[in-house]
Formats: C-alpha cells, sequence, structure tokens
C-alpha cells in the first residue's frame, strides 16, 4: 500500500515539475495574476490521475490485494473470536443451570 501510495505521489510531483515546465516555456496558458502555482497543482493533479490509472495499475492491483487480504484476515479473527465467546457463554449458562457449579473436566 506505501508502495503505490509513493509512486502516486511521485507522479503529482512528476506530473507538476513537467507542467510547470510547460508553463514557464509559454506552451501552457499561465494562471490569473498569483495564481501561477495553485494552476499548475490543479491541472497537474487533473493529469496524473489518468496516467496513474494507466500507469500504476500493478501496483494498484497489488496494494488491493493486499488490502483485501487484511480484512479477510481480520474478518477470520473476529468470526473465531466471537466462536469461543459464544462457547464460553453457553458453557456458563449451562453450568448455571446444572447446580450453579461450573463444570470442570
Amino acid at each position: 500500500m506505501f508502495r503505490y501510495t509513493a509512486l502516486r505521489f511521485g507522479l503529482v510531483v512528476a506530473s507538476f515539475g513537467v507542467i510547470w515546465g510547460l508553463v514557464r516555456l509559454r506552451v501552457l496558458p499561465a494562471g490569473l495574476g498569483d495564481s501561477n502555482y495553485l494552476w499548475v497543482a490543479l491541472l497537474a493533479l487533473v493529469v496524473s490521475a489518468p496516467l496513474s490509472w494507466v500507469l500504476l495499475r500493478g501496483a494498484r492491483e497489488q496494494a488491493a490485494l493486499t488490502v483485501s487480504e487484511r480484512v479477510d484476515r481480520t474478518r477470520r479473527n473476529l468470526m473465531a473470536s466471537a466462536g469461543q465467546e459464544d462457547e464460553a457463554d453457553d458453557a456458563s449458562r449451562d453450568s448455571a443451570s446444572h447446580g450453579g457449579e461450573p463444570h470442570t473436566a
């Protein structure tokens, strides 16, 4: 997950650098007044989104697989924990209905 985030951030920074260079060379229009950096940042975000969709597909799929595995593992652990609680609750109810003393084996 960290790898994908770092790659995505790097792509935004690279897009910012390329777009800033194109604005300085007057290939792309500059922002109004002092808004030039804001214009470049917004354009970099817009340009980097489809680029990341194409260029970072493998890293994104690996991150999604990692997250999915973590969710499945957490779900299994919660189900196992709930099962243990149910067994303990059933045992305490059984011992209470058979005379109040817990049954030890």
